[in-house]
């Protein structure tokens, strides 16, 4: 496994894999990896002739300083981890190899990224495509891997890959959860004990209102997340929307898509924590 900081030293690297006919994946992440990161990189290993992972904490996609200062950055340990899951390459860059000067350009994916989280953090989804989009251009990937869990994020990539006319296949992968039910998070390494315990009411009342959605209407079972939040001790709701899977337009009925999926956002103590969960599929019973 290689370790690169310069892109120009990456490119070089790609163009021999390239001419040799080999197929590349790329895993972009922020760091501080978990089993849900390796789930991509394993994917990618079995798919690909040669893996890169990108590990970057990007500063345009953060609209809070100190959320980006806190951010956990465990590289050695991330290398250590990547290794021994057969990873070609590590791309590791600075902010200054990535933008050498600000990166000004303005991408709109409305509607997608007008709601949920592009309503709560501005500007976020602008950094995600300006980050993804130099890491696409300067790797050429075959394919990139990236996780359901950053379920509205997964589909602003696809949109971005069709904007730009990217010959890249997006892949999808599924949420990695802890033995008890925690969505696998570089966040959760910032929860106290206690915290991290609380953080638990999440999935679970995730996980409940599928079983209430059953029974239930789409507008009640909204209700039975909302106040099951309200009532957990130490969890703040920003927002829960249920959701058309493909336009993330929320939805006021289970007849109303094929695909629903309900996307929350909590905050446990300071930290900030997303989770969702798929009530209806295309081809499946409610």
């Amino acid at each position: 496994m290689k370790l690169i900081h310069a892109i120009k030293e990456l490119r070089e690297e790609l163009q021999r894999a390239e001419a040799a006919g080999k197929t590349v994946g790329l895993v972009p992440t922020m760091g501080a990896l978990h089993a849900g990161h390796a789930s991509l990189v394993a994917r990618s290993v079995k798919e690909n002739d040669v893996t890169v992972v990108s590990v970057f904490v990007n500063p345009t996609q953060f609209n809070d300083k100190e959320d980006l200062a806190k951010y956990p950055r465990t590289l050695e340990a991330d290398c250590a981890l990547l290794e021994k899951m057969g990873t070609t390459v590590v791309f590791a860059p600075s902010v200054e190899e990535i933008y050498p000067e600000p990166d000004t350009r303005v991408f709109s994916f409305a509607p997608l990224d007008t709601v949920m989280e592009g309503k709560y953090r501005p500007g976020h989804f602008n950094g995600v495509a300006q980050i993804v989009s130099k890491l696409f251009e300067m790797v050429c990937p075959d394919r990139a891997y990236f996780g359901e869990k950053d379920f509205q994020q997964l589909a602003i990539i696809r949109a971005l890959v069709k904007q730009q006319g990217y010959a890249i296949d997006i892949v999808g992968c599924p949420i990695v959860r802890e033995a008890d039910g925690l969505a696998l998070s570089s966040r959760n390494a910032r929860l106290s004990v206690e915290e991290r315990e609380r953080a638990l009411g999440i999935s679970r009342t995730l996980f409940a209102s599928r079983e209430f959605a059953k029974e239930h209407s789409l507008v009640d079972t909204k209700v039975f997340v909302e106040n099951a939040i309200a009532k957990a001790d130490g969890l703040r709701l920003e927002y829960f929307e249920v959701v058309d899977g493909n336009t993330l337009q929320p939805v006021a009925a289970w007849d109303d898509a094929d695909f629903i999926v309900g996307c929350i956002t909590v905050f446990c103590g300071e930290v900030r924590l997303i989770d969702n969960i798929k009530y209806k599929e295309p081809g499946k019973e409610l």
